[in-house]
């Protein structure tokens, strides 16, 4: 798997640093919105600019290198289905996050500190759930695959 695809991860490796990744972002989201209605600016700045390319990077990661493994399952399928319609979400919520981070960046004020809450939360729960069921479920079952294809092949 490794080499074969350029981009941020190759690897599963990769997809452990990037859930890593992933989780120390939802721990910035989840400050911003305990600390509401007071927010550090550079700090709003710095989660926009790498929220989308982080997830959109593991996403891809996910997409095109791990769930074709994990589609070998029987019910993996539906699995996956499921999994891509979060990432969609996902991407969608960090999206529009990261327009209002900007602009409070900027100096925008926040003008409904609850609304803002809620997006935030949103997001970083949604991330969490989706990393844990990742861990749990997919990643030993592509690990296990990957150990018995190589056991396959002389």
């Amino acid at each position: 798997m490794t080499g074969a695809r350029q981009g941020p991860f190759s690897s599963l490796a990769d997809m452990e640093r990037a859930h890593a990744q992933k989780l120390a972002l939802c721990d910035m989201l989840e400050a911003i919105a305990d600390n509401l209605p007071r927010t550090d600016r550079l700090q709003c700045l710095a989660v926009a600019g790498g929220l989308l390319p982080l997830l959109r990077g593991c996403h891809r990661f996910e997409e095109e290198l791990v769930f074709p493994a994990f589609l070998r399952r029987e019910d993996g399928s539906d699995i996956v289905e499921r999994l891509k319609l979060e990432h969609l979400e996902d991407d969608s919520a960090a999206a529009d996050l990261s327009e209002v981070l900007l602009a409070h960046g900027h100096g925008q004020p926040i003008e409904n500190p609850e609304a803002f809450g809620y997006m935030l939360r949103a997001l970083f729960e949604s991330m969490r759930r989706h990393i844990a069921f990742e861990h749990d479920h997919v990643l030993p079952v592509v690990l296990g695959l990957r150990e018995d294809d190589s056991r396959k092949d002389p």
